[in-house]
């Protein structure tokens, strides 16, 4: 068994390090910067991976393309706004927020506050209703006086119950 998981780790480490890309730059301080791109960047075609974790050939691309830019001097927003303007905001991992997509940044906050007023309302109304029922205890036979059938009514409903009988 133990032979078995051994041997499963190393088949799966293998395969881990071949999808490795060996990324070579000019200058060592970018490699961060670049890999913080490619895991903020989504790939296009899978739609739900970063490019770190995409193997499809736009992904590839992409990840050369990223490399360049930033062997070229750009800002990590220059590259972001590159790749904006040529595959729109779905690029980003993290939209920006903006006239488009305020609502969604807001909407957590939204649901928040209408849960709390929720439970405010409904935490007081029960109070309300609890203090006020031990109160109207006393007041039950005016109630039921009230409620109670005039002569009509009762005579209706008799026969009413008659008939379906």
């Amino acid at each position: 068994m133990k032979v078995l998981l051994l041997l499963m780790f190393l088949v799966q480490s293998n395969l881990v390090l071949a999808n490795a890309e060996v990324v070579e730059f000019s200058d060592e301080s970018l490699r961060p910067r670049y890999q913080q791109l490619v895991e903020e960047l989504r790939c296009p075609k899978c739609q739900n991976q970063n490019l770190a974790d995409s193997n499809s050939p736009i992904s590839k691309d992409l990840r050369v393309q990223v490399q360049q830019l930033l062997e070229e001097g750009l800002t990590d927003q220059q590259i972001k706004d590159y790749l904006k303007a040529r595959y729109s905001e779905f690029i980003l991992y993290r939209p920006e927020v903006n006239q488009a997509t305020w609502l969604l940044w807001a909407a957590p906050v939204l649901f928040l506050i209408m849960g709390l007023l929720i439970i405010y309302r409904l935490y007081f109304r029960f109070k309300a209703d609890s203090s006020s029922g031990s109160s109207n205890s006393s007041d039950s036979s005016t109630i039921e006086a009230a409620s109670a059938l005039n002569k009509d009514e009762q005579t209706r409903l008799d026969k009413l119950l008659a008939d379906r009988k």
